[in-house]
């Protein structure tokens, strides 16, 4: 499997990613259950709130090589700030829309 993960904007300035990079690693959280390899193809901003930018974001991990896209935990679950993303639904949405069935999801890191 591999995977481009997208975070929010909102968490970069303090979080690098670690504990999402380690639960693909060891196929935990989100990747619980995944038995084939996981490899990192891009980890990548959501462009800022509303989002507007994530489709273009997928587009690009998917143009590299990712065949599932990831919201990273902060997105999905609000995780370290304690505030899930309130486009979250619509983000997914339209990555979907846009990529139909060229991807697959996985909603969060752990």
């Amino acid at each position: 499997m591999k995977i481009g993960i997208i975070r929010c904007m909102q968490t970069e300035d303090y979080c690098p990613g670690t504990t999402c990079f380690r639960m693909a690693r060891e196929n935990k959280g989100g990747f619980e259950g995944i038995e084939e390899d996981i490899e990192v193809i891009g980890f990548i901003n959501c462009g800022g709130c509303p989002g507007k930018k994530a489709v273009l974001r997928a587009r690009e991990l998917v143009k590299r090589g990712a065949d599932t896209i990831v919201f990273a935990s902060c997105i999905q679950r609000g995780t370290p700030i304690g505030y899930p993303c309130p486009f979250a639904k619509k983000m997914k949405d339209i990555i979907s829309k846009d990529l139909e069935d060229k991807i697959n999801f996985i909603d969060y890191t752990h």
